[in-house]
């Protein structure tokens, strides 16, 4: 199946562009055995490496068949191993840069739809958007060409995808390096016509930081999420052993164990945890006093992120 899927890959490639019959031989022939394998996905970019121009048709078929190759290839599915992102980070960045809007769009797909990536590959991703920021280039500026510094449309989606996504350290919560970015983005372009998304980001992402929480447990790495898979697998496991583990690997079910059984102090709630969460912290206040005071200045949108932030204490 393999190898029909690679010359049909070829073939496809050969003229710099890709027709809807050949995208729909090759949908056929890579799902015809349920599965995209590793050997497919690179024919796949060797195909987008090759085209001239490429279409809707060609970009969701390609987003479509190496995600589904990065997070189901293998078990536990919907998980990308930090093998599987380096592979992918090597395709997309095989000549040191990201060239096109669907390897762009691909990436940020795989971080959305997984449940855990490695912190190295939603890092990649936003490295490589603050660059196209600041160099003015790249596959969010219309295509790749030279634009004025400043903050797109394109790139306010792209950022608020990846820092809200599932995926990650943190899911669905802000982290300090991406509220850095966030930063670091906001004092480079501050006196250019930025998109109008992207005062409602930078507030809520650097809001979302100092007042949300996270589960200190709440992504399981690629090799825990496996092990666990083949442990509920195993015919012979008994139940004391199942709980013994679900209240070791998750914490905040032994609350619920302790409901149930009757123990007392098992810990903060959800709500108490949250309300918790919801304070800025000496630290945390120490952190904003520093990224304000990096350029000398309070601006606009400073002046507006203090504003949210004590408004949302009261």
């Amino acid at each position: 199946m393999t190898t029909h899927f690679t010359e049909l890959a070829q073939r496809a490639a050969a003229d710099g562009q890709v027709t809807s019959q050949e995208v729909l031989a090759l949908r056929r022939e890579g799902w015809g055995d349920g599965i995209i394998t590793r050997e497919e996905a690179e024919a796949l970019f060797a195909v987008n490496n090759a085209l001239d121009t490429s279409d809707s048709e060609w970009s969701d078929f390609f987003v479509e068949a190496v995600g589904e190759f990065v997070l189901n290839g293998t078990e536990p599915r919907r998980q990308c191993s930090l093998e599987e992102a380096e592979w992918l980070m090597a395709q997309v960045d095989h000549d040191g840069v990201v060239e096109s809007e669907v390897e762009l769009e691909t990436l940020v797909r795989v971080v959305e739809r997984a449940e855990n990536v490695p912190d190295r590959l939603k890092t990649y991703i936003i490295d490589q958007v603050e660059r196209e920021v600041l160099s003015g280039t790249g596959p969010t500026r219309c295509g790749g060409e030279l634009s004025a510094t400043h903050i797109s449309s394109a790139e306010c989606r792209i950022l608020r995808r990846v820092i809200f996504a599932a995926g990650g350290c943190a899911p669905t919560a802000v982290s300090r390096f991406e509220a850095e970015m966030l930063f670091r983005l906001k004092d480079e372009t501050l006196a250019e016509e930025n998109a109008p998304e992207w005062d409602e980001l930078f507030l809520d992402g650097v809001s979302n930081y100092l007042k949300s929480f996270a589960f200190q447990n709440a992504q399981l790495d690629h090799d825990r999420a496996r092990e666990l898979q083949a442990f509920v697998a195993d015919n012979e496991a008994n139940v004391g052993r199942v709980m013994r583990r679900m209240v070791r690997d998750m914490p905040q079910a032994a609350n619920h164990f302790g409901k149930v059984f009757g123990k007392r102090d098992a810990g903060p709630t959800i709500a108490e945890q949250a309300a918790a969460g919801a304070v800025v912290t000496d630290n945390e206040r120490e952190w904003l006093d520093r990224m304000i005071d990096a350029d000398g200045e309070v601006d606009d949108l400073e002046r507006r992120l203090l504003s949210r932030i004590t408004e949302a204490g009261e």
